[in-house]
Formats: C-alpha cells, structure tokens, sequence
C-alpha cells in the first residue's frame, strides 16, 4: 500500500508500511470485576448475590453482575435503575476512601511480587505489571521433560517460594484459541513459552487476590500495554485470556474486529475525526466528546485497510491547532496493536493528591454553600493526606521505637491548588465551557502538624484561612457564581527521609529529624558545658490575628463607602520553625556562620538552619 504525502511544497510517496511490534515484554493487565460494588459487599457480606447499586449524586455510577443481569446499565438514573429491578440495592459512593483503601491494598499485594518495581495502577481498578524479569528467570529454570510438574518461584532468594503448576496448557482462555494437544509443539517457540508462564502467574495472582482478599478480577496477558488490557476484556468476569501473538496476522485479526472507540490511547477527538474521514461525513459542528457513536460506526479494520491509509495520511486527519505533533504516528501503531509505552514504576508516594465534588444537578451560589463545601472538601483532602504520605517512624535499631512508633510524613506537597468550573448563567446564550480556573499557592505549614489538632480542626482552619481567600481571587463576585464543580489539589511531593534513606536531592542516608533528635546523646563525651546561670533570653512575640468567625464571610469596604469584593481573612502566622514551603528554602549556603535556634537554644551553622527548623516541625 502507497500513499502520497505534501511534505515541504512537493509530492514525496511514502509505503504506508505495518509497524513493528516489540513482543520482548511480558504485561500483566488486572481489572478488578465491578470493583466499587465489589468493596460494599466485602464490607457488608449480606449484600452478596444481590443486585446492588452505587450512585453518585443523582446518578447510577455502578453496579454489579447481579444488578446488569436484570437491565440495569451504569451512568443511568437510579429512577430508571428501580424501575427495570425493584429489588435493587442502592449504596452511596460519593465517599471515595474505602475505595481508594482497598485498591491501595490490592495494589501493594501485586506489586510485591514484582521484581522490577514496575507496577501502574489505572484509576482505582486496574493494574498493570511488567513482569518481563520474572517470566525471562523461570523460563531458563523449565524443565521439558517434567512439564506437568513446573514449578514457579516468585523469589531468587527463596527457590521454595512459588507455586506448582501443569507446563504443557495455558492457563486460562488464549486468543486466539489453540488445540491443547498443540501446546508442546509450540513450545519450541520463546514467545510462546514466555506467554504459557505468564498466563500461570496470572492465575495464580488472581486466585490470592480473591483468596485472601475476596476480589474476583478479569486478566489479559500480552506483549504491551494496549494488547494486554483489551485482551483483558474478552473475556469477563473472573477469568483471563492470554493473547498469543505468533504472527503478525493473529493481532492485526484480533484488533480489526474492535470498534475504533474501544482501542485505549485513542480519544473522542481522534476518534471524530478518522470516522469522519473514513466515512466521508463532517460532523465537526455537532461534535460531542461525550457522544456514545464517536468511533463506534467503524472498526480497526475498516480504517486500517480504508484507501490509502497511513500515518502520514493520518497525520493530516489529526492536523489541527494545538494537536500534538506526532498522532497521526501513534494512532497508525495503536490500530496496528504495536505500543511502546513503558509501565510505570511503582511509588508509595502519590504525584498529588486530588479531592473533587461536583453540582451539575444544583450548583452553588451562595456564600454558605460554598463555605460548607470548602470544609468538606478540606476534610477530605487532609484526611487522604494522612492515609497516603503519613507513615509510622521506627527505628530498627531501637526497640521502643517499634513499640510505640511516633508518626511522620514520607512526603510532603508544597503546593496546594483550587480549582472551580462554573456553568452559563440562566438564560444566558453562551454554550457551556467546560475548562476550569485554577489558583495555587503554598501549602500552609500548619496542615502538616501531627501533634497538635485534628483532622477536623485543620481542615477548618485551611478551608478559612487559604481555600476562602484563594475562591475569592478566582472567583470576585459576591454571590450567583452557578459553580458545577470544586477540587482542591496538593501537588509537588517532597520526599523526606527515613532511616537509611535520603531524601529528594539528597545523599547518605541520613533522616535529619533522627539525627537532630539523638545529637546530644552522641556529642555529649565531647561536649564542654557552662555551668554559669545563664540570663533570660528575650521573648519573641508572635502577632495572631482573630481568626475568621465560624461560617462568615466578612468584607471590607472600600474607602468610597461603597461595598467591596474582598474576603478579610487573617494574615498567615508562620510559627518560628515552621516548614518553609518555598523553593529557595533548599538551597544550601557556604560559610562557617552559626546561629542559634530561639527554640531550642542549640547553635546550629547556617546552612544546617533550614533542616533545624524542618526538624522542629516535624516534631520529637
């Protein structure tokens, strides 16, 4: 197939050539099976073989198997959901934390067993693992003369860690399907051989995570990412299929019968457009992003086999202001099965931490709405902070510290960010846009205090003192503001140290709060002291503005007399050692200059300061 390409003012005919596919990597998709209904009936067993729904508003979220036998379909009106099975069970789901607990758990059981460290979550029910090492490891260690008793080892370390399992069949389904009896020919194939243990490990992951956590999930084995997932869902519920790629033909077979809408990676917005082209229509202006027939009317392999197609013809379907350079490419390989991308290496510690609530049904207008969606939100958002970044801090090489752990951050985010979206005022003409506005600022030292105030009181003080102001810059009129939706974001993760460890940036292994902490016991043989009385020190006084009153939205007048738009709210105390948030606080200075900590009267170098004072906000 040839197609002519405008490149550069003159004709240039390029081979509109296949993509090759890399089938070096062996990827692992789980999809945990009706995941958030899943979660209500681990907590309350007695809603097992129900049908049960979880709503989210208005709105019918999910539900699981029993609910979807009986007609109901997800993203409906709980009104239509009672009215196609009575006997529904209806649960709320607007509070994500359970979920987000339990995928986290499910999470940490898989990637324990990877060796890599190359474990991606996907939203809060899915999961991807590289386990190319693993497999590459147990391949060399088969036995061909004792298939039926294979043994697979999880560790390097442990041969006895592992499981058995019968080397001359797949486990699970395999696409496309194969005669059992011809499994030991096409073991003389490496990339069969490699997909055949896969498959095994596969299985046996998905019966521990149902086993010993009561999750039944659905598994698709392939080379990458995108074969592995869609693989994944021939095949649903509770069961897997392994996708035996041998010849180019079996995966172009298996892509060509998918829907255009159906192949991850490609958008609504690609979607549009290439079913466009192919179709010969033009239906830029009724486009709908959340229309369910973008790129449902043609298949992969009408437009991979439609006249002339290739990634440059591609390209120039995509070429359109603010298109990312390159698509017409990555949709040529996608529809061609081949995907590069990598699996992400796992990380305990979130890249941002995002709390989000939504009003389309009744938005907010009013001061004391939005004063009371602020604190939930803040609540929230603090809440999920201790969950993720908080860990228990123990040393190994102290007994009591074990005993009775004390608690710090693993990480901590500098930045915290508001985020509104308002929808057209009534009887406005303008169409609704559905961009958000953000503002950002430092995250308060005060959020990161552990010690002192709860949850409830931090969350109060930070929705009264930051999130208010910042709504107020973005949002200046008094009232009416018809908003659709409000998120609350930390973002720009510091790591901190623990034992044996270093943090962002940093080198040796060394948690500065452990050291500052066990300093005077380690200096005191060396350390000469004065017995003279020392004087008083002189005080510091700290200024604390009145806070704002509990739900009140104060304003100021302007000097005309006239009514203003700003929010009076109480300047930022920043205590004396508080956990200065700002880049520059990093930097490290030359100089053999000290000075003394006002707290704890230690004399301190200063370039050392910053962490001294990182120290004492941390806490003993």
């Amino acid at each position: 197939m040839k197609t002519t390409a405008l490149m550069s003012g003159r004709s240039e005919t390029i081979a509109a050539r296949a993509p090759r596919r890399n089938d070096d990597r062996v990827i692992l998709h789980f999809d945990y099976d009706c995941f958030y209904a899943s979660v209500f009936e681990n907590l309350n067993p007695s809603l097992k073989g129900l049908p049960v729904g979880v709503k989210q508003k208005s709105i019918l979220a999910t539900c699981n198997y029993a609910a979807r036998a009986r007609g109901v379909k997800k993203l409906g009106l709980i009104s239509e959901a009672q009215k196609l099975c009575p006997e529904i069970v209806i649960v709320n789901g607007e509070d994500l934390t359970p979920f987000r607990d339990v995928s986290k758990k499910l999470w940490s059981f898989l990637r324990s067993h990877s060796w890599n460290g190359r474990v991606e979550r996907l939203g809060l029910d899915e999961v991807f693992l590289d386990m190319t090492d693993v497999v590459e490891y147990n391949q060399e260690l088969l036995n061909c003369n004792a298939l039926q008793d294979s043994f697979f080892q999880l560790s390097r370390q442990d041969p006895e860690r592992g499981f058995s399992f019968d080397g001359t069949r797949f486990f699970g389904c395999v696409q496309p399907p194969i005669d059992p009896n011809d499994v030991p020919d096409l073991l003389n194939n490496p990339l069969c051989v490699r997909m055949l243990l896969a498959s095994h490990l596969a299985g046996y992951l998905r019966h521990k995570l149902e086993e010993d956590f009561g999750y039944t999930s659905s598994g698709g084995i392939s080379t990458n990412k995108v074969l592995a997932k869609m693989v994944g869902s021939v095949n649903k519920p509770k069961n897997q299929t392994t996708l035996l790629g041998l010849r180019d033909e079996d995966v172009y077979n298996f892509m060509d019968i998918h829907k255009l809408r159906q192949i991850p990676g490609i958008g609504s917005r690609i979607a549009h457009l290439i079913q466009d082209h192919v179709l010969s229509t033009n239906t830029a202006d009724s486009y709908d992003a959340h229309s369910l027939e973008i790129g449902a009317k043609v298949t992969v392999g009408q437009v991979r086999q439609h006249q002339s197609m290739s990634a440059d013809l591609l390209e120039r379907i995509l070429d359109r202001p603010g298109a990312e350079r390159g698509s017409g490419e990555k949709a040529w390989n996608l529809l061609h099965g081949v995907d590069n991308s990598e699996v992400k290496e796992a990380n305990d510690v979130p890249t941002q931490i995002s709390i989000e609530d939504t009003y389309k049904s009744k938005p907010l207008n009013t001061p004391a709405e939005i004063t009371r969606e602020l604190r939930t939100l803040a609540t929230s958002l603090v809440r999920r902070m201790r969950i993720d970044l908080v860990v228990d801090d123990a040393d190994p090489s102290d007994p009591a510290s074990q005993e009775n752990p004390q608690q710090r951050w693993a990480a901590y985010p500098k930045t915290l960010r508001l985020s509104t979206r308002a929808r057209p005022k009534p009887g406005a003409t303008t169409p609704e846009n559905f961009s958000r506005n953000s503002r950002s600022q430092a995250l308060p030292s005060f959020v990161l205090n552990l010690k002192d105030d709860g949850i409830e009181a931090i969350a109060e003080r930070l929705a009264a003192e930051v999130l208010l102001p910042l709504f107020r810059r973005l949002n200046p009129e008094r009232s009416g503001w018809n908003l659709a939706l409000i998120n609350i974001c930390v973002t720009n993760m510091v790591m901190v140290a623990g034992p044996n460890e270093s943090g962002n940036g940093g080198s040796g292994g060394r948690d500065i709060a452990r050291m500052f902490r066990t300093q005077e016991d380690k200096l005191r043989e060396w350390t000469v002291y004065d017995n003279t009385p020392a004087q008083d020190a002189p005080t510091t006084s700290t200024q604390v503005a009145s806070p704002v009153e509990d739900g009140v939205w104060i304003e100021e007048e302007d000097e005309g007399g006239g009514e203003g738009t700003e929010v009076r709210t109480p300047p930022a105390v920043v205590d004396a050692a508080a956990v200065s948030l700002d880049s520059d606080s990093d930097a490290w200075e030359d100089g053999d200059e000290t000075q003394r900590c006002i707290l704890c009267g230690h004399a301190i170098p200063v370039f050392a300061m910053a962490a001294h004072e990182r120290f004492h906000a941390i806490g003993d």
